[in-house]
């Protein structure tokens, strides 16, 4: 039995409408993406630039993602699929959960470069300005693990503990006992929420310090870079799901690492290549460098 403080967590992820099966991941990722554009079309709209740009470029960027991050999530945990028992079929069942933000950022920066071509905004100055609105994005889309009772800690008897569900992947619900009722596992430390918060305060502390600051085209992308690895390492060691191990530590802390360091480096080549007045005070003149 689960304590009545716990936090509850969702005995069902669809939404059956009909013949139609709605995924409340897929639905998370969806409302994320709108939000990421939502507050990059405003950025972009605070600098100079034209209202839609960001919805056309997502038209490139958003695609990209989702391959990138299934990708990086297939190549990093095969088992599921190409192990012993494995079913190659789900790793396109991407609303089962399962997408590596890793690889979707890559492969999102190579679709959002593409669609800026026809745009002649620099990826720098949208790298910026897109920013803030990924870390709402990424927020957003975490709760998609909370539908589906997956990315939790250690089990804790904390006020905020949460309530998981033993889990049928097939039904998309909470497996039931002989009485019909939902099988409870115990309350783990809800990691998902804690990267969720995590995610939000950082987009909060990117929009503070470029508002405030003088930073050079792509500072704000290297702050980001950097930052959301900070956070991410302490989450995965907090993680109980299995993942691969390198040298005793999840993939996901080694590749946290690498990113951490080109976020610095991102951070440190553009500082050196001059700087601009902060975003609140656009000058005319700097409209002009987005669309050139």
């Amino acid at each position: 039995m689960t304590r009545p403080s716990a936090l509850p967590s969702p005995t069902s992820a669809v939404i059956e409408l009909g013949p139609l099966t709605i995924h409340a991941y897929a639905l998370c990722i969806l409302a994320g993406i709108g939000a990421a554009i939502w507050v990059a079309d405003r950025r972009l709209r605070d600098r100079g630039g034209e209202p839609g740009t960001a919805l056309d470029v997502a038209m490139w960027a958003v695609p990209f993602g989702i391959v990138g991050g299934r990708l990086y999530h297939v190549i990093s945990t095969p088992q599921p699929y190409f192990g012993e028992g494995g079913d190659p079929v789900a790793a396109l069942k991407i609303w089962e959960g399962g997408l590596g933000i890793w690889g979707a950022i890559a492969l999102g920066a190579l679709g959002a470069w593409l669609g800026l071509r026809s745009t002649g905004i620099r990826f720098l100055d949208f790298a910026d300005a897109a920013a803030p609105g990924i870390l709402v994005a990424q927020a957003i889309g975490r709760w998609g693990n909370w539908f589906n009772n997956e990315i939790y800690g250690e089990e804790t008897d904390l006020p905020w503990g949460l309530e998981i569900h033993r889990w049928d992947t097939a039904a998309g619900g909470a497996a039931m006992d002989a009485s019909g009722d939902p099988v409870v596992l115990g309350t783990f430390h809800p990691t998902f929420l804690y990267e969720s918060l995590f995610l939000l305060g950082l987009a909060i502390l990117l929009l503070v310090i470029d508002r405030r600051a003088r930073l050079a085209p792509g500072q704000v992308l290297g702050l980001y870079v950097a930052g959301y690895p900070m956070g991410r390492i302490i989450i995965e060691t907090m993680r109980t799901d299995e993942a691969n191990l390198i040298l005793g530590l999840r993939v996901n802390i080694w590749t946290s690492i690498l990113v951490f360091a080109l976020g610095v480096a991102i951070y440190v080549v553009s500082a050196r290549r001059g700087s601009r007045p902060a975003a609140s005070r656009v000058l005319p003149s700097e409209k002009k460098s987005l669309t050139r």
